[in-house]
């Protein structure tokens, strides 16, 4: 969704701007062009394949000093836009999907349809979750645990049935490859090509708790809206430089996160409706641009099928005075 992004964000010159999810570098290229000659891009990524992918492909702003990469994680925003001198930025995005590399390469292990070792840490380099892989989580949690995982994070509608044959077949040797866990978790299940694979549901799943999504999500969004530039409103009750930021999520459990946080920013009180008088002195901190997500066109979800499922939020800073 790179023209809705750069709609919202409008990208100028002079402005400076976080990706916080930098993955192929696409919104991190289109922002960079749209910002010439000097506006400036902090490109964050939690992989390190994918940043040095990147630096090849976008070496001459890497060169001419208008795109900084920093491999690390983006719940770390705030704290890395202050070692490098990006604060009161213009514009922060976060595309919360994995790329189409992170997919199609059997060794990350995220893919059920084709075999490969059963890793899915977007940081090979670190075990980013409190058990390492997905292969250590599966192997070690509980069958309740395993249950409220797929649940929780997959919205699994048969998380216990799984639960309880990944037990059973972990007491007879390790679970090590995404093909034994996909066989696990379809058996029994008839589904037709053209349908939703039976594992999807348990792969989000398994891959959100390794690699803390959630958690890392509800973290950075306060960080992003205290580095939002806000402009004191002039005569002319100009609001040209006034911070945006852009969300981009794939599935309900991230988008809810990020459709409450944004409702709650923009609201003065959020005192429950009982209480005769506001007693949170709560301020609004943003304006919302997006009542309701935008989606992929049509034409987009035919060039990228993985893009069906995309749902964008934007916002700005509140103007002072």
């Amino acid at each position: 969704m790179v023209e809705e992004v750069l709609t919202f964000l409008q990208p100028r010159a002079g402005g400076t701007y976080i990706d916080g999810t930098v993955g192929g570098g696409g919104h991190t290229e289109a922002l960079l062009q749209l910002s010439a000659p000097d506006g400036r891009v902090l490109g964050i990524d939690t992989d390190s394949q994918a940043l040095e992918r990147v630096k090849m492909r976008l070496a001459e702003y890497v060169d001419n000093g208008r795109l900084l990469l920093v491999h690390d994680n983006f719940a770390n925003m705030a704290q890395i836009a202050a070692t490098y001198g990006y604060t009161s930025v213009q514009g922060v995005l976060l595309d919360l999907g994995f790329s189409s590399d992170q997919m199609g390469n059997p060794e990350r292990g995220f893919s059920f349809s084709a075999d490969g070792p059963l890793d899915m840490r977007l940081d090979q380099g670190s075990a980013q979750g409190t058990s390492g892989s997905a292969a250590d989580l599966v192997n070690t949690a509980s069958e309740q645990e395993l249950a409220d995982i797929f649940w929780r994070y997959g919205e699994e509608t048969r998380s216990r049935q799984i639960a309880q044959r990944i037990v059973r077949e972990r007491a007879k040797g390790r679970i090590t490859r995404t093909a034994q866990l996909a066989a696990l978790v379809a058996a029994g299940v008839p589904y037709r090509p053209d349908s939703i694979h039976p594992a999807t549901r348990s792969f989000q799943a398994l891959r959100i708790a390794v690699n803390r999504e959630l958690e890392q999500l509800e973290t950075v969004l306060p960080q992003i809206v205290d580095l939002l530039a806000q402009e004191e409103r002039g005569e002319a009750g100009s609001t040209s430089n006034v911070g945006r930021l852009v969300m981009i999520s794939f599935h309900s459990l991230e988008d809810r996160i990020v459709k409450e946080y944004l409702r709650r920013e923009s609201t003065d009180c959020i005192c429950p409706p009982r209480l005769p008088v506001c007693m949170c002195g709560h301020k609004a901190r943003l304006r919302l641009l997006t009542r309701k997500p935008a989606t992929p066109t049509e034409q987009e979800i035919m060039r990228n099928p993985r893009a069906r499922s995309a749902k964008l939020r934007a916002a700005e800073a509140l103007v002072k005075g």
